[in-house]
C-alpha cells in the first residue's frame, strides 16, 4: 500500500469522505473524496458546517459530488499538504471542519486516568512520574477498568479512596457522574494532515493523544467521524487543573482529519465503537515509539459522550467536532530513566484507523510554525468575494 493510499481509509471505495482543501488563489474549499477524485463541492456547500448540518448529509454530499468540479487527482493534494516540503501554489488538505466549536472529553479511559492523577501529584515535574507511578499503582488496589462511571460500585470507591487519601480531580471525572468536557481549540484554529503541530517552547513533557473526533450537527446527532490529535502539555496541566487551556489551547496544538467520514450504510456507530487507532512516532534523533489504543476500553459510551458535552443545557448552532479522549499516555524513557517521553522538534507523528485513515503532522514549538490568521472574519470576507455566502 502506498503513502497516499495509507491517508485513506482502507475500504476508501465504500467512504463518503468529506474534506478542505486550501485553493491557491481562492481559497478554502470543501470537498468530497469520490473515486480518488478530489471534487469541489462548494457551490452548493461552502461550509462544511452547512454540508453536515443538512436533514441527510450522506445524501447531500453524494448530491453535491455528482455536479461538483473535479480538482484531479486526491494523491496530489495528500501528498502535497506535508510540510515543510508542502508546496503552497498547489492545493493542500485543511482540517475538514471550519465552523463548529472544537470540544473534548478527558479522562475517558482507565489507562490515562492513573497518568492524569501522576501528573496531578508530580506537580509537572517529569522527573517524579516514575516514583509516584509505581506508589499509586501499588496503593489503589482497585481495577478502575472495572468501574462503570456514576455507578454505585464508583461511589463505594470513591469512599474508600478518600478515606485513604488517595483522592483526585481526575477520579471525579474519571469514574464519578459527569465527564470532563472543555473546549479544545476555537473554530477555524484546527490543523489538517500534514500541517506543522506546535508545542509551547515552555514545556518539558508533552506528548500527543490519538483520538476518535465525533462529528455531531446542531441537533445533538453523530453525522460522521475523523482523528485528531489533541496536542497536550503534561507539565502545565500538571502544575494546575487551572492550566488546562494553556496547556491545550496554544498555536498548532489542534490538529484534525485527514476527512470527514459521513455515517451512511458503510459506516456508523458500531465502528465508532470498535475503532482500533495506532500511533507512530519517529524522532529526528532516531528515537521511535509505537503504540496502539481501542475504542472498545472507553469508559463512557461516545453517544453519552455527546449527550454530555451539548443538550438543552448547552447548544451549538454550527454543529461540534468532539474529542472523545485517550488512552495513550507515553511512559517509554526517552531521554533519561525514569522520565518518560516528550515531544522534540521534528516528531513526526502518525495516527491511524483502519475505516478513518492516517493524520500525520510533524511537530514544531507553537511559536515557530505558521501563525493562525485565517480565522472566521477572513472566511466570510473569502466567500463573499466568491459569491458563496449561504442564504
Amino acid at each position: 500500500m502506498t503513502k497516499t493510499m495509507k491517508v485513506l481509509p482502507r475500504d476508501a471505495e465504500r467512504a463518503l469522505l468529506l474534506g478542505r482543501v486550501w485553493l491557491p488563489g481562492v481559497g478554502p474549499a470543501v470537498i468530497a473524496v469520490r473515486q480518488g477524485k478530489a471534487i469541489d463541492v462548494s457551490q452548493s456547500h461552502p461550509l462544511s458546517a452547512l454540508l453536515l448540518n443538512e436533514a441527510e448529509p450522506a445524501k447531500a454530499l453524494a448530491a453535491a459530488a455528482a455536479k461538483g468540479r473535479d480538482l484531479g487527482p486526491i494523491a496530489a493534494i495528500i501528498d502535497n499538504s506535508e510540510e515543510p516540503r508542502r508546496d503552497e501554489a498547489k492545493p493542500f488538505l485543511l482540517a475538514p471542519v471550519d465552523l463548529q466549536a472544537i470540544k473534548a472529553c478527558g479522562v475517558t479511559f482507565a489507562a490515562s486516568l492513573l497518568e492524569r492523577v501522576i501528573e496531578e501529584r508530580t506537580k509537572g515535574d517529569p522527573r517524579a512520574a516514575d516514583a509516584i507511578r509505581n506508589k499509586l499503582m501499588g496503593e489503589l488496589g482497585v481495577d478502575l477498568a472495572a468501574i462503570k462511571p456514576g455507578s454505585e460500585p464508583a461511589r463505594k470507591a470513591k469512599e474508600m479512596l478518600l478515606g485513604r487519601g488517595l483522592w483526585s480531580q481526575y477520579l471525579e471525572v474519571g469514574i464519578g457522574p459527569d465527564a470532563e468536557v472543555f473546549t479544545k481549540a476555537q473554530p477555524m484554529s484546527a490543523l489538517g494532515h500534514g500541517a506543522r503541530i506546535g508545542v509551547h517552547p515552555a514545556s518539558l513533557w508533552s506528548n500527543p493523544e490519538p483520538e476518535v473526533v465525533l462529528v455531531v450537527d446542531a441537533r445533538g446527532r453523530l453525522v460522521g467521524a475523523t482523528l485528531g490529535n489533541d496536542v497536550n502539555l503534561r507539565d502545565f496541566e500538571g502544575r494546575s487543573a487551572l492550566l488546562l487551556g494553556r496547556g491545550k489551547d496554544n498555536n498548532g496544538s489542534c490538529a484534525i482529519g485527514p476527512f470527514i467520514r459521513l455515517i451512511d450504510g458503510s459506516f456508523g456507530i458500531e465502528d465508532v465503537r470498535k475503532a482500533d487507532l495506532a500511533l507512530e512516532i519517529a524522532g529526528t534523533d532516531g528515537f521511535r515509539l509505537e503504540a496502539g489504543s481501542s475504542m472498545s476500553k472507553i469508559s463512557r459510551d461516545p453517544l453519552d459522550l455527546i449527550a454530555q458535552t451539548m443538550g438543552n443545557t448547552h447548544q451549538y448552532p454550527d454543529g461540534m467536532v468532539l474529542f472523545t479522549g485517550t488512552m495513550f499516555a507515553p511512559t517509554k524513557d526517552r531521554d533519561r530513566p525514569g522520565e518518560g517521553f516528550t515531544h522534540k522538534p521534528g516528531d513526526r507523528v502518525a495516527i491511524s484507523s483502519e475505516k478513518l485513515g492516517t493524520l500525520a503532522n510533524t511537530v514544531h514549538h507553537a511559536d515557530r510554525i505558521a501563525p493562525w490568521d485565517f480565522g472566521v472574519i477572513a472566511l466570510m470576507r473569502n466567500l463573499a468575494t466568491r459569491q458563496l455566502l449561504p442564504h
